[in-house]
């Protein structure tokens, strides 16, 4: 009797690895060259399309870095307290208007422009370590010269390269590029992107659920993913499980968007017509990796169109976008590191893996009662349990020459916080 394979990730034909499916995406793709000039109030999440250099020194002044009195150290007594007349008071934004004294103190707050030293006092004494006495104050001794004084350019220097063309605009990188005084940044185009969802089963969410029909959830899942990327979305509907419709609609859109995102339609099913559409409209690069779940993915293109057919179970959408899609728009975008951090972690079970493929295993945290962190295996895994996307942390990565996993094992930890932001 014939032995049945109880594996629906089984396949006889040849499977792609994962890193020779990323290497063939990755090189079918090059940055693009569109840009425009943005306000830095637009810029965030956008990829920087020039290097940014400071005209000025930050900060352009020494000053305070706290709440005190400014002196020169050379008048503080080393091995006695020190009695100092006040003569002024310093505030950022207005800088005292007469010559500061030696044998002098000066109440200073935190950011007080400073004379340069030559000229100014060159230490600042917190005011929790001074003693105000009629109009005078007394500094206890040990204190170092130089403390607590914001040098000029200790930050930036005038001529320096302060952010790289293909920096991603985070809020840390909007706020150095205004202290350097700059107000418009030039940035790359959003990639321009088509989705399509697939199936004669499909129905939008909103309407009562007829027998046989699931709701879109596929649909709204890449929406999502592609808007966290600041891709100029197209959101072209459904596709009903027809060829010629397919291939009218994927012909279209080839002409108008950088990429077309499909999920469903790229299996072996009598329906599935994405993967027909592609190779009669243009080239399929690959079709099939050896990766669970989603092993139907599909990269092509049609002329200058990429052309990424996702599976169409739910989670094998999520986990494929990461993996395949996310890397593809982000070097498309012009982003110089587009590939997600894996992290060490304890694994806290075991788990037996067929050797020869990649897989991606949706785990949660939990604290061993040792003060470590461990990867708890998800309890349900099949790639249609979109609820388990929502209750992990994130996926256990394990290459295709690991075929078990033990409790204690370090593996790849990859927190959705990393990929899913």
């Amino acid at each position: 009797m014939k032995k049945i394979k109880n594996d629906c990730f089984s396949f006889k034909g040849k499977l792609l690895k994962t890193a020779d499916a990323k290497k063939i995406l990755l090189q079918k793709i090059s940055p693009t060259t569109r840009s425009e000039t943005i306000s830095i109030k637009k810029a965030l999440g956008r990829v920087l399309a020039e290097n940014i250099t400071s005209k000025i020194d930050v900060p352009g002044y020494d000053n305070a870095a706290v709440d005190g009195y400014a002196v020169y150290f050379n008048d503080l007594k080393q091995n006695a307290e020190t009695l100092l007349p006040i003569a002024g008071i310093v505030t950022a934004g207005h800088p005292l208007r007469k010559k500061f004294k030696r044998g002098c103190a000066y109440r200073v707050l935190t950011g007080a422009p400073i004379a340069e030293k030559s000229k100014g006092p060159d230490t600042i004494i917190m005011q929790e370590d001074c003693k105000i006495m009629n109009n005078q104050v007394l500094i206890q001794p040990g204190h170092k010269k130089g403390s607590n004084y914001r040098l000029r350019g200790e930050d930036i220097k005038s001529g320096e390269k302060v952010l790289l063309k293909g920096s991603e605009l985070r809020p840390q990188e909007i706020g150095l590029s205004a202290s350097v005084g700059k107000i418009r940044l030039k940035v790359y185009k959003k990639v321009r992107v088509a989705i399509f969802s697939t199936g004669d089963e499909i129905q939008e969410p909103g309407k009562k659920l007829k027998f046989g029909s699931i709701y879109n959830s596929n649909r709204y899942s890449l929406i999502s993913l592609t808007k966290q990327l600041q891709c100029e979305i197209n959101d072209l509907g459904l596709l009903p499980d027809n060829y010629k419709k397919t291939l009218a609609a994927l012909s279209s859109a080839a002409k108008k968007f950088d990429f077309v995102i499909t999920s469903g339609g790229v299996s072996v099913g009598d329906e599935d017509h994405v993967y027909r559409s592609i190779k009669k409209l243009g080239k399929i690069h690959f079709w099939r990796v050896a990766i669970k779940p989603g092993r139907p993915i599909a990269l092509g293109n049609i002329k200058k169109a990429k052309i990424i057919g996702l599976p169409g179970n739910p989670v094998s959408v999520i986990v494929t976008f990461m993996i395949f899609a996310k890397p593809a728009l982000l070097k498309f975008s012009g982003l110089r590191s587009f590939e997600p951090h894996l992290y060490k972690i304890q694994s806290g079970f075991d788990y037996k893996k067929k050797r020869g493929r990649r897989e991606w295993l949706r785990v949660t945290l939990i604290n061993g009662g040792d003060g470590k962190i461990r990867a708890q295996k998800y309890p349900q895994d099949g790639s249609g349990i979109l609820s388990s996307m929502v209750n992990a942390d994130g996926l256990v990565e394990l290459s295709e020459n690991i075929d078990h996993v033990k409790k204690g094992m370090l593996v790849d930890f990859l927190p959705f916080s990393e990929v899913l932001k």
